[in-house]
């Protein structure tokens, strides 16, 4: 189980869910971004796993404790202060001390996307994972040149059009153009939401394991 922490964040304070490797040596560090759905049981459970398999995991709160069906929709109607966020958490792990000083980031539909475009507002995050990412690929367009010697993967859905999407596709280009490496993986049969055991409509087994695994590698082999 991890605990609640405060640090600095886009000129003020923000909060996030920290969980530690009970190990207690030095390990890299992985910011996971939620769906819109805040801090709930499932994201903090995907940090206790990430801890678990040895990284210091930190989910930062981008709802502030919100409940409103609006803030459902927070991260994908302020992107540029959601992607200062992570760049502001990829600082703070960066700086504590059970953190080797290598980051990556993880996340899920709006969080996913986020993730992916995280590398390109901080030095520190030179790997990243989306799970069926879902921001507006419009809102998403800015410079990708920060991808230089990163690595990104893509956990696609059938339901989200798969890997062949046009968003997913622009990405894969946007790192690749940048001297970054971007692998697109395809679920067949998969929801969107396929990674949530919480949402037994959505959630598969198979794919979830599969793409965590992936996710896990990546990182291993990206972050030390």
């Amino acid at each position: 189980m991890g605990d609640m922490v405060s640090y600095r964040s886009n000129g003020g304070t923000s909060e996030g869910y920290l969980a530690i490797p009970a190990s207690g040596t030095a390990s890299p560090a992985v910011i996971v971004l939620q769906e819109s759905w805040g801090l709930v049981p499932h994201i903090r459970s995907v940090a206790d796993r990430f801890a678990e398999a040895g990284f210091v995991a930190l989910v930062p709160n981008f709802r502030h404790d919100t409940e409103s069906t609006e803030a459902q929709h927070e991260l994908a109607t302020r992107v540029a202060e959601a992607a200062k966020d992570v760049a502001d958490a990829a600082d703070y792990l960066a700086g504590r001390s059970e953190v080797t000083g290598k980051v990556g980031a993880v996340g899920f539909g709006a969080g996913g996307s986020l993730a992916l475009k995280s590398a390109t507002r901080s030095e520190r995050i030179v790997a990243t994972a989306g799970f069926y990412p879902a921001l507006s690929w419009e809102s998403m367009r800015s410079d990708w040149v920060d991808y230089a010697g990163k690595a990104a993967i893509v956990h696609c859905s059938d339901q989200d059009g798969t890997s062949a999407d046009e968003g997913v596709q622009a990405v894969r280009r946007a790192v690749e153009e940048a001297g970054g490496t971007c692998q697109l993986y395809d679920y067949p049969g998969t929801s969107h939401g396929f990674f949530d055991d919480d949402r037994p409509e959505a959630f598969d087994q198979r794919a979830a394991s599969s793409a965590w695994a992936r996710t896990l590698e990546l990182f291993r082999a990206k972050l030390g």
